[in-house]
């Protein structure tokens, strides 16, 4: 039997998750301020860069794990490159890390223009987590590029639960940063803090309530988030006898129920990538509704754990590769 009274605290940092959540709130306002302001814009390097073959695997791959990546195959001697690769290049400034772009001469790196089997440039993919697909081809219009871009992201989010993140001041604005006046506490650092208290005393339905009141307001709000994953997860396993689950999963490799609970006790007991190749498997495993299901619970464990974590970018790989 698991004890009632668990306290995922120590798992995920709450304190490092708000401040990142802060982080998303000012980048947010800083992108709705420079569309509003229009005029040219500076592109940081994070946001756009140039890719050869020998440091694809790094620069896209491995990147595409955490946020989509946009591959803007060109040429200099390509005048419709030269003007589709401006919008792109403002669009990643305005998309402010929900998306980064990669830049591949194809003059200089035919190797990858074979292998992504390009007909012709310029030429738009993506990679999702260590998957290719092709957008488009050709200097499309930017109000067709913004629409393009916005079901990239959606479904990076939903299929594998990959969210970008917002760009950090560079050294540029470092000192401007230092000067800044402080941020005031936000409207709901007291629901909040009643709802970790909750969680840690193990009063998980108070947690559970709270940190939906939170996100009823705020559906955005990245502590909440991982404050409402935590406490259901500590609801799902209370109680249980690991045993007889754990017995039933090894009996019923198929059973999607059998395999998500055994999941939770996993997580919980500090077996994180144990956690994560149960679902994986569940979801090559099974069909339906039952595959959905093992997907969206790997999803939601992943928040439990944290976007930063090698497990989760391992795990998100892996999926990625189940699915496709």
């Amino acid at each position: 039997m698991q004890p009632r009274n668990m306290s995922m605290s120590g798992v995920v940092d709450l304190g490092a998750v708000k401040a990142a959540g802060e982080a998303k709130q000012k980048a947010e306002q800083a992108r709705a301020e420079a569309a509003r302001g229009g005029g040219p814009r500076t592109t940081p390097d994070r946001l756009v860069f140039d890719v050869d073959e020998a440091g694809f695997e790094r620069d896209v791959l491995q990147r595409s794990a955490e946020v989509p990546v946009v591959i803007d195959f060109w040429a200099e001697w390509c005048e419709p490159c030269k003007q589709l690769s401006p919008v792109l290049e403002n669009l990643a400034t305005e998309y402010a890390g929900r998306f980064v772009l990669a830049k591949i001469d194809v003059d200089s790196n035919q190797m990858l223009f074979q292998q992504f089997g390009v007909q012709g440039i310029p030429a738009v993919f993506a990679v999702i987590a260590g998957q290719a697909l092709p957008l488009f081809q050709g200097a499309a219009p930017e109000g067709q590029i913004r629409q393009v871009l916005d079901q990239l992201i959606e479904a990076a989010e939903q299929r594998f639960g990959i969210v970008g993140a917002p760009v950090e001041p560079g050294e540029e604005g470092a000192e401007e940063a230092d000067e800044a006046p402080s941020v005031p506490a936000g409207p709901y650092d007291s629901a909040l803090g009643a709802a970790h208290q909750a969680l840690d005393a193990g009063d998980l339905g108070g947690a559970i309530q709270a940190y939906s009141n939170v996100l009823a307001d705020d559906p955005g709000n990245a502590e909440a988030k991982l404050g409402l994953a935590q406490a259901e997860l500590l609801r799902r396993v209370e109680g249980a006898d690991a045993q007889a689950v754990r017995k039933a999963a090894a009996d019923r490799p198929g059973d999607a129920a059998a395999q998500l609970a055994a999941a939770d006790l996993d997580l919980v007991g500090g077996h994180v990538e144990d956690a994560f190749g149960r679902l994986i498997d569940a979801v090559k495993r099974t069909a339906g509704d039952d595959r959905e299901a093992a997907r969206v619970r790997l999803l939601e464990l992943f928040e439990v754990i944290g976007s930063d974590d090698p497990r989760v970018t391992a795990a998100r790989n892996a999926l990625a590769r189940v699915l496709f």
